[in-house]
This record gives structure tokens, C-alpha cells and sequence, in this order.
């Protein structure tokens, strides 16, 4: 009986040895599930991540373990476990603070370099749509319509025009637009205010099965903020009748379960040019959250943009060397346009079990465009002028689901995604007519109406064995392509059907705290523009490419992390419908590799350093060596600053880009110049009111912010010239700012 008491015992003691699993879930302090949240048992190093619903699951837990919690941005906890946690589970709420590199470490960071980024928004404000997409490292935009216009980006040796090779989505509601009035894939970030994006998802190359249509040279979703803290009220005035007004007010404060809040931001702005810009735009948002069950989330936003401007247009270079203009003149001033867009998204997330989480979106979007320019001046019409008008009315339809389930098999964790969707998008009178003056109309070249349909289903799965993960995945798009020419005599219904299969395959291995490595590999592709697709006929309607990444993020010492990545794309065809001249452009096979580097680096507490550099070789496959350059694709960028916060009462920042020359035709025969800008941000707050001064183009150099190998004739001119034709950078521009928080 003795023994028998004994073993007794020595059972029940072995029980609590092995330990039990203790369940639990982390949130911010508005009630927000945190993703990613390291979670590990300090006596027996076993560890976890939380999933997309803030949940954990961690094994061989005891009573009176240590658990320690921690994610940068957040006070880091240490929680005794208690009887009632291993019997009811834990909820356990993370505090913000300001961030320390020397907390990240690679293995508790699954995406790195998506926390990296945060990092940076948290450091480098911004306080204009533009500077949200330099948030990328190593993606440079440029603006050259007045400030209206969707800006032109680079990226990963891509001229991406206005958005042909990236996919561009807020809160799972996309940005480009298919089949648009100026070029394939036009992606106007304006209707976005910067102060309510709360984080910033990227990736580079065509490596994600979520992502479909644009995604060659990479993608970024916005995602904006569920809830504010604090009511903000900012204006702020600088030179060129600059005038940007922001307010943001918390409408649901005290309520538990639900969020709610409004933004506005009106600006204003002539900029440099002898012509004044006229330029104006008014930005409402608004966001409500409520938490179902107390568990389910779901997220109504609304939000409607609208925009006016007049341009300078671009100009030859001839005419501001021989005298006739000066760099912020102008050939034709009567450019300019008129945008707008209306949005309304909702979100539902629901948790279906512990290990199982559901995530919806449905949209809808009214979009207005109106757009004169002038590229070539008299070259085709010696007597009115080159003027041309691109308008369209569209209304866009859609919706994204899916589940994302965690399971173990042994020691193996995985995770699977299952994802489906569809967009709709009816554009009415998509134009593109000879117009005088922008009020007289005198011939029309292109003018239908479009219709088309994309659904898709991805599967995404992801095995951690060890030290590996490994993620294989699969993505299926179907097409359908509808126009009607309201040019033709007789009514006719044009259509056409495609289907396209993209496999993907990515490798993380984590060697230790300090050094991950990756291989990413896939096939991506992007879709071409209705008006080709059928009138043309073109045969590659879905061109494919195919890219593969390796490369590491490493912390050789706790203070600094660096990333890089060896790269290669090669594209089937870079077959884009041109809108400025309603032709194509068929550029045939290329090809793209090349090398990007980041470095961060906290000197203090306080003062953090960051740069990214990339260098690329971008070539065509089907012309002779020597004519085989792509026309202002990138070779060699770098961008970064130093950042300051919580000096005293003193925060901000210096911050540069550099763009190097670059061929502006295919066989380099004309050069795009590069430029090196510097930009000054300084802020001091008192109390609740922050006093702001920002200075862009510091040293006042004289730089083209974006330029094209263009051949135009002028009036009074005989013969057409073939040469840069370029819209000015701002010069040295200040302006301060105050903003108070209530």
C-alpha cells in the first residue's frame, strides 16, 4: 500500500513537470488583437507567436512559470502563471513605448523587415500622401502634373509609370485602377491622409499568393488606424501659398466595445512655377469599429476625396538653355485636371476557433477623372497645338475573404491560408480626345466604355520545421475583358476570357536570434488594358515574371541591422497600353537583377539612422547590345536620415534621397540626370501644442523631379527635336506647422 502511495506521487508530481498548455490572447490598449507577439517560457525556452486574432497557444507550462511577452513598440511583461490561467486562459494587454533596437530579435520577428518599417513610420512622420509610399525602401516617386496627378514610381530597376508593375491597397481596398484613361494600373494615392495609416505591409517581387494583378516588382498595403487617442487639430502655411489643414476627432470616447473617428485635410498650393498650380484638395474620412460577441470585429470606413489643379506641363530643355523660359516656366500652361473618389469598405474579422480566424472586406468605389496635357506642343498639329483630354466615370465592385488556420503535426507548426476574391469595374465614356484650351473639343481618338471582371482563389501554406519554414503556394486569376467602341457606327459587344495559374515557393531559415536568411521565388504577372486586349487583339494579355530573392537580415551587434537581398526578374512582356498617346508600346522580353542593402542603426535612445541602398541592371532581351536599355529604368538609389525624438521637448529629422543619371532611351543616347535632395524636419511640443518648421530641398539644388525622352516641335519651330523634356524640382521650401492634441 506504502509503494503503491508513493508512485501516486511520483505521477501526479511528473504531471505537473511535463506541464500543461496554457492559452491566452494579447491586446493593445484599444482592445486590438496583437499579431506576432513573442511569447516564450523562460524556464523551458519553449516558445510561440500570437496569430492574426491575438491568440497563443504555449506548451509545457507549470504553475508559477515566467512567461515573458514582448513585441517591439511595447513595454515588455513577464507573467507568473497562475491556476485559473492554465484552467480559463489569459488575456494580457502590451503598454506602447517608444522602441529600442537592441529588443529585436530575429527569431521572435517572423517579418522583420515589416517591423523594421514600422519603426521608421513611427520615427519619420509624414505629413503628405507622397511621402507614405517612400516609406518602401528603395521606391522613389516623382510628380510632374501639378500636384494632382498620380505620382510616376520606381522601384527595383521599374519605371512603374503610375502603377503597371506594384499592387497598391488600403484596408484590402485596391488602388489601381485597370483599363484607366491615362495607362494601365494608375494608382492615385491622394484620397489617403497620412496621419490615419497606422502601419505599412511591403514586399518585393512577385513572392505573394494575396497578391495578384501589378504585383512584378513588389506591393504595399496601408492599413489605417482602428482608433485615435487624442483629438489633433493642425495647420500649417509655407512659401508658394502652401496650406495644408488637418483635424482628427475622436467620436465614441469611453465606449468600451466600439471606436469611432473622423479625419479632414484641406490643401492648398501654387507651387514654384510662373504659372500658378491652383492647386486644391479636400479629404474626409471616417471609421467605425465595433467588437460582436466580444471577440468579432466589424469596421465600416468611409471616405470621399476631391482635387483641382493646373500644370506647367513638361518642358524641353532647348527652350530653358537658349533663355526663352526659365526652369519654372512653361510651353503650354492650359494643363491641369480634376479627380475624385468616393469609398466605402467593410471589414469583418470573426474568430471561428482558437486556431481559426476569418477575414472579409467588401468595397465600393466611384472614381471621376479629367486630365489635359500637352507632351509634344505642335508636332502633330501645327496650328491648335498637341493638347490632349483623358476623362472617365467609373465605378468599382469587390470583395476578399479568407481563413487563416494554425495546426500542429508533432513538432511541426503550420499555417494555411485559403483566400478568395473578386473586383468589377465599369468605367463609362473612358476618353481620349484632341482638345484645344481645354474647353474646345476637336476630335475624339478613343472613346468606349469597359467593363471588367477579375475573381481569384489563393492557397498559401507555411510549415515551421525547427529552424525552417517553409512556404509553398498557389494563386489562380480568371479574367474577363468587356468594351463597346462609341466611335463605331455599329454597336458591338467586344469580348474575351483568360485564365492564369501562378505557383509560389519561399524559404525562411532562422540560424540564431541575430541572422535569418531567405529564398523567395514565384511568378507574378500583370494584366494588360482592355482597350488592347480586344481591339488589338493582343496575345499576351496576363504576361508572366519570374523572380527569385535571396538574401538575410542581420544584427551583428545590438544597436544595428542590417538587410540585403541578390535579386532576379524576367518578365515575358513589358506590354503596357500607353494613355498619353492611345497606343501600345510593346518592349518584348527583359530582364532585371541587382542588389539591395539596408542598415539601421540606434546611436542612443533617442537618435536612430536608417538608409537603404539598391543597385540594378535592367536590360531588353530582344534588341542588339547597345540598344538594349530600358528608358528610365534606375540603376543605383539611396535614401535615408537621421532621426531625433524625445530631446528635451525636441524631435525631427534629416533626411535625403539620391537618384542616380539614368538612360532615358534605349540606346543612351540621352541621359536623365540623377539629383541628391535633402529635406529638414524640426518639432518642439509644449504641453499639448507641437510647433513644427519643415524645410524640402534644404541646399536649394536645382533637380528634375521627373523626366522623359520626348520628341516635340515648338510653334515656331521647322523640325521636331528628340530630347529631356522635364518637370522642375521644388526648390528650397518652408513652411511651419502647429498642431495642438485635446
Amino acid at each position: 500500500m506504502k509503494n503503491r502511495f508513493i508512485l501516486f506521487v511520483v505521477f501526479i508530481f511528473s504531471l505537473q513537470t511535463i506541464g500543461q498548455t496554457l492559452k491566452g490572447k494579447i491586446i493593445n490598449p484599444f482592445n486590438e488583437p496583437l499579431e506576432n507577439v513573442y511569447v516564450v517560457n523562460e524556464a523551458s525556452n519553449t516558445h510561440t507567436h500570437t496569430n492574426e486574432n491575438g491568440n497563443f497557444t504555449l506548451d509545457k507550462t507549470q504553475i508559477n512559470s515566467s512567461i515573458q511577452v514582448s513585441i517591439l513598440g511595447y513595454e515588455k511583461m513577464t507573467i507568473k502563471v497562475m491556476p485559473e490561467h492554465l484552467k480559463n486562459g489569459i488575456t494580457i494587454t502590451l503598454k506602447t513605448k517608444i522602441f529600442q533596437l537592441e529588443e529585436l530579435v530575429l527569431r521572435k520577428e517572423i517579418n522583420a523587415l515589416q517591423t523594421i518599417a514600422r519603426v521608421d513610420l513611427q520615427l519619420n512622420p509624414v505629413n503628405n500622401s507622397q511621402e507614405i509610399l517612400r516609406k518602401v525602401p528603395g521606391l522613389f516617386i516623382g510628380q510632374h502634373a501639378g500636384g494632382g496627378k498620380a505620382e510616376q514610381i520606381f522601384l527595383r530597376g521599374f519605371d512603374i509609370d503610375h502603377g503597371t508593375d506594384i499592387t497598391l491597397s488600403v484596408d484590402g481596398m485596391p488602388i489601381n485602377m485597370v483599363s484607366h484613361a491615362h495607362g494601365q494600373g494608375y494608382s492615385d494615392l491622394h484620397f489617403v491622409i497620412p496621419e490615419t495609416i497606422k502601419n505599412i505591409d511591403f514586399g518585393k517581387g512577385p513572392y505573394y499568393a494575396n497578391q495578384g494583378d501589378f504585383n512584378t516588382a513588389g506591393y504595399v498595403n496601408f492599413a489605417t488606424k482602428t482608433a485615435i487617442n487624442k483629438n489633433m487639430v493642425s495647420v500649417g502655411y509655407g512659401d508658394f501659398n502652401s496650406l495644408r489643414t488637418v483635424a482628427m476627432f475622436n467620436l465614441l470616447e469611453n465606449v468600451k466595445n466600439d471606436d469611432a473617428y473622423v479625419a479632414l485635410e484641406y490643401i492648398e498650393f501654387d507651387g514654384p512655377f510662373e504659372s500658378p498650380q491652383n492647386f486644391n484638395r479636400l479629404n474626409l474620412f471616417a471609421k467605425y469599429n465595433t467588437y460582436l460577441n466580444g471577440k468579432d470585429k466589424l469596421t465600416l470606413t468611409a471616405s470621399h476625396f476631391t482635387s483641382a489643379w493646373d500644370a506647367s506641363g513638361q518642358i524641353p530643355e532647348r527652350e530653358v538653355a537658349n533663355g526663352n523660359i526659365t526652369r519654372f516656366g512653361t510651353i503650354d500652361d492650359t494643363e491641369g485636371g480634376f479627380t475624385s473618389r468616393s469609398n466605402i469598405n467593410v471589414q469583418l474579422q470573426k474568430t471561428l476557433n482558437d486556431n481559426s480566424i476569418f477575414k472579409a472586406n467588401a468595397f465600393y468605389s466611384n472614381y471621376n477623372f479629367e486630365l489635359y496635357s500637352n507632351f509634344t506642343f505642335f508636332l502633330e498639329d501645327p496650328i491648335n497645338g498637341d493638347q490632349i483630354k483623358q476623362f472617365e466615370d467609373r465605378n468599382i465592385y469587390g470583395m476578399n475573404a479568407k481563413i487563416i488556420t494554425e495546426k500542429k503535426y508533432g513538432n511541426v507548426e503550420a499555417k494555411f491560408t485559403k483566400g478568395l476574391g473578386l473586383r468589377f469595374d465599369d468605367i463609362k465614356d473612358n476618353e481620349l480626345s484632341h482638345t484645344k484650351n481645354r474647353s474646345e473639343l476637336l476630335n475624339r481618338i478613343q472613346f468606349g466604355d469597359v467593363q471588367q471582371t477579375n475573381a481569384y482563389a489563393f492557397f498559401n501554406s507555411e510549415f515551421e520545421i525547427g529552424k525552417f519554414k517553409i512556404s509553398p503556394a498557389l494563386r489562380f486569376d480568371y479574367f474577363k475583358f468587356l468594351y463597346n467602341d462609341n466611335l463605331s457606327t455599329t454597336y458591338e459587344t467586344l469580348s474575351k476570357t483568360k485564365a492564369i495559374v501562378n505557383p509560389k515557393l519561399n524559404f525562411l531559415y532562422t540560424q540564431n536570434d541575430n541572422l535569418q536568411w531567405f529564398l523567395k521565388s514565384g511568378i507574378g504577372f500583370h494584366s494588360n488594358d482592355a482597350r488592347v486586349v480586344l481591339q488589338q487583339n493582343a496575345d499576351k494579355v496576363l504576361p508572366r515574371a519570374y523572380g527569385v530573392d535571396f538574401g538575410n537580415v542581420w544584427k551583428p551587434s545590438k544597436n544595428l541591422v542590417l538587410n540585403t537581398a541578390l535579386w532576379y526578374l524576367f518578365s515575358e512582356e513589358e506590354f503596357v497600353y500607353v494613355g498619353d498617346a492611345g497606343i501600345v508600346e510593346p518592349s518584348g522580353k527583359s530582364e532585371r537583377f541587382g542588389v539591395d542593402l539596408g542598415i539601421r542603426y540606434q546611436l542612443t535612445n533617442n537618435i536612430y539612422f536608417d538608409t537603404d541602398a539598391t543597385y540594378t541592371k535592367a536590360k531588353s532581351l530582344e534588341n542588339i547590345v547597345g540598344e538594349d536599355y530600358i528608358p528610365l529604368a534606375p540603376n543605383f538609389t539611396m535614401s535615408g536620415g537621421i532621426s531625433f525624438s524625445n530631446l528635451g521637448n525636441f524631435s525631427g529629422g534629416l533626411r535625403y534621397r539620391y537618384l542616380g543619371d539614368r538612360a532615358a532611351n534605349e540606346d543612351n543616347s540621352i541621359i536623365a540626370e540623377g539629383y541628391f535632395v535633402s529635406d529638414l524636419n524640426v518639432n518642439y511640443k509644449v504641453n499639448d501644442v507641437t510647433f513644427g518648421v519643415a524645410i524640402e530641398n534644404l541646399f536649394d539644388v536645382a533637380w528634375n523631379e521627373t523626366q522623359f525622352a520626348t520628341e516635340s516641335r515648338l510653334q515656331n519651330e521647322a523640325n521636331s527635336v528628340e530630347e529631356i523634356h522635364f518637370t522642375p524640382g521644388t526648390p528650397f521650401f518652408a513652411k511651419a506647422t502647429i498642431t495642438y492634441q485635446f
